[in-house]
Order: structure tokens, then C-alpha cells, then sequence
């Protein structure tokens, strides 16, 4: 055992600092959470987590409170998290759009990666390539063909700079080595209407929202981003199946806490998702979303963050996009 009077100020400060972070570990959680999304009300991570924290919340025996602070691109909402007690008591429903969020601005209120301590991946959500039945083109090596016998002529939609839909055709117009214009939209329902209609000639997109168009035939699905098919549409080959593999785009969700927050919350709160996500009901709900499985542990899921930040940087620099602010 050893004394107290052999520790120096500093080591006794410590000392008693950890022995508060284990105290409130074990303890957590004592109250409600909140959850900080930084996105409006009915985006695609939020619906995800809703269905998730609702369950994890009756295990844990407390409610999460999903907050929605929209606005900056997600940043707000971000750094309003990063800058919470690291107490357990405040977390982010963290995405790829973290990844946009840094490309997008010169400078941010908080660094993406060392400010937050990722805990849990709800899962990936593929995104779907779709062009009007119009276009005749069955397969993406079609559509490339088009893009390479008129170059520039081709356009695609996104539902704005630097979202989900921009990057994933920025990677298939690189990996297919296609000139072709950027349209991008106030938002996915505009982008995706004019898409139906024939005036865009292709577009990336959630599967859950295509899905029915898809079957109804008012679109065709020419790849899905994820290195695996989708469950949803099995005979929809993916961008590596049809010729590039770096084309690949992952649309992810999660949680992260301040990075503060003790080691052993940031794993409760894994280990008790995990719980959730392996529920057959919980699967199935998220199944009818197109959302993917991907077990994570807390260590493989903070590596997979760091990858996607600096792979997105890298696109960024490719695709010569330039913050807006």
C-alpha cells in the first residue's frame, strides 16, 4: 500500500481524478443522455439511432434524449458535443458526415478526430446508383460509356456540396475516369424527382427512399457503394462487381462521447448496443432501412473513423473541392 505522503501534489490530484472517473463509470448511468444530432429531425442516422436508443435506453434503465441542433453543415451540433462534460451524460450521433464537415470548412471548432471518443457503429447504410429508365442504360458500364462518347455532357445530382451523394459519384467519376457535371440540390427529394424525370442523368441515394421507385420501375439501380450487395436489392451488383472498386462509398452511423469521457462508459455503452443490434426484432427494423451490420470493437471503430476522415480529405484534394467557408 502506499501512503499518501509519498505522492506529490500533482500525483495525489491524479490519483483522486481517477478514482472519480471509475466512480462515475461504474455508477453511469444515473440519469438521462442526451443525444446531440447535428443534423434536422428525420435525416438518415437519425432515424437509425432513434430505434436503437430507444432500446438501449430500457436496458440501461434511462432515456436518451435526442436533441437535433442543425445548422454550419452538422459543425454546430458537433462541437456542441465535443465541448460537453465528459461525464457520460452527452454523446453525438456521429456520422460520416463528420468527415464532409472537414472538408467543407477552413477551420472548425473542435478537431474530428481527437475531440471525440467513438463508441459504437450502428452500421452502414448503402447508397444506390439510379438513372430514368430513359437513359436506356442497364448496367454502370453504360453509363460510363455515355460519359466517355460526350464528355462533360453528363450530369448527376447530389443533395448538396460535400453530402453522401456528391462524394459517392465524385469516387465512381474518378474510378471511371468520366468527365461530368455536379448539380446539386437544397436537398434529396428535389434531386431525386428531377432524376426520375430524366433531366439528371444519375444519382446516389439511401436505398430505403429508391427502393419503391426501383421496384415501380420509375428508376433503374445500377450499383450499390458497399463492398457487399445489399439485402434489399441482391441482384444489384456493387461498384466493385461492375469494374471499380474504388468507387466504393461507405455511409455510416454511430455514437461517440467528448474524448474525455472515461474508457469504461465509452464501452458500456458499446457493449450494451451490441446487445441491441443483435436483437432479431432491432435487426429486422433496420434491415427495412437497408442498414448493414458491421461490428465494431470501440479500438476498431476509433481506426475506422480516423480512416474515413483521411480518406475523405484525400477526395477532397482530388476532386479539388474547396471549403465554403
Amino acid at each position: 500500500m502506499i501512503s499518501f505522503r509519498m505522492l506529490s501534489g500533482a500525483a495525489i490530484a491524479a490519483a483522486l481524478l481517477a478514482t472519480a472517473g471509475s466512480a462515475s463509470a461504474g455508477s453511469w448511468p444515473e440519469r438521462s443522455i442526451q443525444a446531440i444530432s447535428p443534423f434536422a429531425a428525420g435525416n438518415a442516422n437519425d432515424i437509425v439511432a432513434r430505434i436503437v436508443l430507444d432500446q438501449v435506453g430500457r436496458q440501461i434503465g434511462q432515456s436518451f434524449v435526442i436533441e437535433n441542433r442543425p445548422g454550419g453543415g452538422g459543425s454546430i451540433g458537433t462541437a456542441a458535443a465535443a465541448k460537453a462534460d465528459p461525464d457520460g451524460y452527452t454523446l453525438l450521433l456521429y456520422s460520416s458526415s463528420l468527415s464532409s464537415q472537414v472538408v467543407l470548412h477552413k477551420s472548425l471548432p473542435f478537431d474530428p478526430v481527437k475531440d471525440f471518443a467513438p463508441s459504437v457503429l450502428f452500421g452502414i447504410q448503402p447508397s444506390v446508383l439510379v438513372a430514368a429508365p430513359s437513359k436506356g442504360w442497364k448496367t454502370v458500364a453504360d453509363l460510363v460509356k455515355a460519359a466517355k462518347a460526350k464528355p462533360g455532357a453528363l450530369n448527376y445530382a447530389s443533395a448538396g456540396v460535400g453530402s453522401a451523394s456528391h462524394m459517392a459519384a465524385e469516387r465512381l467519376r474518378l474510378a471511371a475516369g468520366i468527365y461530368v457535371q455536379h448539380i446539386p440540390f437544397k436537398g434529396p427529394v428535389e434531386a431525386f424527382t428531377e432524376v426520375m424525370a430524366g433531366r439528371i442523368d444519375f444519382y446516389y441515394l439511401p436505398i430505403a427512399p429508391a427502393l419503391p421507385n426501383i421496384k415501380n420501375e420509375k428508376v433503374v439501380a445500377l450499383a450499390v457503394s458497399t463492398p457487399n450487395r445489399a439485402a434489399l436489392l441482391p441482384s444489384v451488383p456493387t461498384v466493385a462487381e461492375a469494374g471499380y472498386p474504388t468507387a466504393e462509398y461507405l455511409f455510416w452511423g454511430g455514437v461517440a462521447f467528448p474524448s474525455k469521457t472515461p474508457r469504461a462508459i465509452v464501452e458500456k455503452m458499446h457493449d450494451e448496443t451490441q446487445k441491441t443490434l443483435a436483437m432479431p426484432e432491432i435487426q429486422e427494423k433496420l434491415a427495412k432501412l437497408g442498414v448493414q451490420p458491421m461490428p465494431l470493437t470501440v479500438d476498431q471503430f476509433a481506426k475506422f473513423t480516423r480512416d474515413d476522415v483521411a480518406g475523405t480529405i484525400k477526395l477532397a484534394k482530388d476532386i479539388n473541392l474547396q471549403p465554403t467557408n
